[in-house]
């Protein structure tokens, strides 16, 4: 029993104070710019502003494996933004973003410049582009499509309703950690079914819907998310967990992890990424480090 009253909504809900939590000082219910900042610019095709959560990952990853196939054109700079200092609230990212959400791409590479924001439109824009990560069979493509989608609807679900209540708000509510808990199992065990009989999320070939589906769900049973693995017995997961180890072996899937992070081991991070050179400077860093 608790003597805390129950909580009544208010006929007409107003922001009257931070929510608390991890993020509160970044959430607001409304739109636009904060302040005036022009984003940078470098010297590549594509300009991605970006963080290394988990959908910043996505794209990171996808331009790393496009440079490994031997895509050329598919050069980037990867500029920090850090959501934590209000960065995606500038009138520079806002015009890339209006919903002011990492990662946004500017792409330079045609005739006239194309903004392309939320992770899984970038990702489509690359594939279509290059031709490559997404298959050309009109089923298997659906299939593909079917994947990276079911992505994009069920993470917040993992991400702002587990996580979040698990991990970052101010106070552990049993109800809300439930209720998530019970969708995040549910979800891993409709993919531990799918790669039971898959070996990638499309069926045999590696594509856009495994590079935006691993940075959440193989972080997750790899234990790099919300200290929470052993909470959620991952480890019953077997099929999820083997797709993810496959995938995270893949040395542009653990390039693509190093940009734009700024948290955890120094010799894993990649403020930010202008050349493919940034990579062995980094090597040598590590090399140095240890002599």
């Amino acid at each position: 029993m608790t003597d805390t009253p129950a909580y009544v909504p208010p006929k007409v809900w107003t922001w009257d104070k931070e929510s608390g939590g991890k993020f509160a000082s970044i959430n607001r219910p409304i739109a636009g710019p904060t302040h005036d900042k022009t984003l940078p610019v470098g010297k590549h095709p594509f300009q991605l502003y970006s963080l290394a959560t988990p959908n910043g990952v996505k794209v990171t990853v996808m331009f790393e494996e496009l440079l490994a196939a031997g895509h050329k054109g598919a050069e980037y700079d990867a500029w920090l933004i850090e959501i934590s200092d209000g960065d995606q609230f500038s009138s520079g990212f806002v015009d890339v973003n209006p919903n002011s959400k990492i990662p946004a791409l500017m792409d330079y590479s045609g005739d006239k410049p194309v903004r392309v924001f939320e992770s899984a439109s970038i990702l489509l824009h690359l594939a279509e582009k290059f031709g490559a990560f997404i298959p050309e069979d009109p089923a298997k493509r659906t299939e593909c499509l079917n994947w990276l989608f079911w992505q994009m609807g069920s993470a917040p679900y993992l991400g702002g309703g587990f996580g979040h209540f698990y991990a970052y708000a101010p106070e552990k509510w049993e109800y809300p950690i439930n209720r998530f808990a019970m969708e995040a199992k549910r979800q891993l065990d409709v993919l531990d079914r799918h790669l039971a009989e898959n070996r990638f999320m499309a069926g045999g070939d590696y594509t856009i819907a495994d590079m935006a589906i691993w940075p959440w769900y193989g972080g997750l049973v790899l234990g790099r998310l919300y200290n929470a693995a052993e909470f959620l017995d991952v480890q019953s997961y077997a099929h999820v967990t083997r797709w993810a180890k496959e995938i995270g072996a893949r040395e542009p899937v653990r390039r693509g992890r190093m940009v734009n992070k700024t948290w955890g081991e120094p010799s894993e991070q990649l403020h930010e990424r202008h050349d493919a050179s940034d990579f062995d400077l980094k090597t040598q860093d590590k090399l140095a480090a240890a002599e």
